[in-house]
């Protein structure tokens, strides 16, 4: 039979709750859960629910010792948060590329002017920004990246125990700074095929401009931008696709080896 005194005991209450403030800062932060209106009772539960299963697995492999004062359980805490919401930052600054990438030849196509409401950033973006950001997440899942996610927290219990061991060493520090610079060089590579092209064909638009001044070139460009960025984002949609998996799962690896 279970000894209550010793399950509930304050180095289990606490070691919970460190392990719950790790989930959460990742959900915090986390492509799917935090980019997607989910009702905060759900991901409340769902953090609870894997905490519970982690609990038993962490405690065998942590030594944690229960901290004897409230700042001192303060610091553990932020520090849990932290860890969690740095996971889950790098995982979503590939959603943050593709976003800014797909926005720069929006523009161009002419398509800042019809935004909406875009439910992943809580933001005001083009229709076609939506598209791709639900496209990136169906590739998120179908490749199944939540799993490697989650196996990336699981082994940060190991590499970084719960308690007053562990402290941000400058090559984590420079590795979540390398990620974060990633992201331009993932909206450049996401924008510049069709960007390119959309740009070739402004000074194409201008030249005629200029050997045919009585022509209404503006009332030609609009329309004429707009079909061909739509008809290069649906021919591109496919490489782009297999780009978006390949980039997801080189960063997933990588954020398995800093955490």
């Amino acid at each position: 039979m279970f000894n209550l005194d010793i399950l509930f005991s304050t180095s289990n209450v606490l070691l919970f709750m460190a392990i719950l403030t790790r989930i959460g800062g990742m959900f915090a932060s986390a492509p799917l859960f935090s980019t997607y209106p989910i009702p905060m009772q759900a991901k409340v539960w769902l953090a609870a629910l894997i905490a519970f299963i982690l609990f038993p697995i962490v405690q065998y492999n942590t030594q944690f010792i229960a901290p004897n004062s409230v700042p001192s359980l303060t610091v553990i805490l932020f520090k849990e948060f932290i860890i969690g919401y740095a996971m889950g930052f790098c995982a979503n600054i590939i959603f943050a590329g593709i976003e800014l990438g797909v926005n720069m030849f929006a523009i161009q196509m002419g398509l800042s002017a019809s935004q909406a409401l875009n439910p992943s950033s809580g933001g005001a973006s083009p229709i076609i920004t939506q598209a791709y950001t639900y496209l990136a997440s169906m590739i998120f899942i179908i490749i199944g990246a939540h799993q490697w996610l989650f196996s990336a927290l699981y082994n940060s219990f190991k590499s970084m125990p719960i308690g007053f061991t562990f402290t941000f060493s400058p090559e984590i520090v420079g590795s979540i700074i390398t990620f974060t610079g990633q992201m331009f060089n993932i909206s450049l590579s996401i924008a510049l095929p069709i960007f390119g092209v959309l740009f070739i064909t402004d000074v194409l638009l201008g030249f005629t401009s200029k050997m045919m001044p009585q022509m209404n070139i503006f009332m030609v460009s609009m329309p004429l931008k707009i079909y061909l960025g739509l008809l290069l984002s649906l021919i591109f949609m496919r490489p782009m696709a297999e780009y978006i998996a390949v980039l997801i799962e080189r960063f997933l690896t990588q954020i398995a080896q800093v955490f």
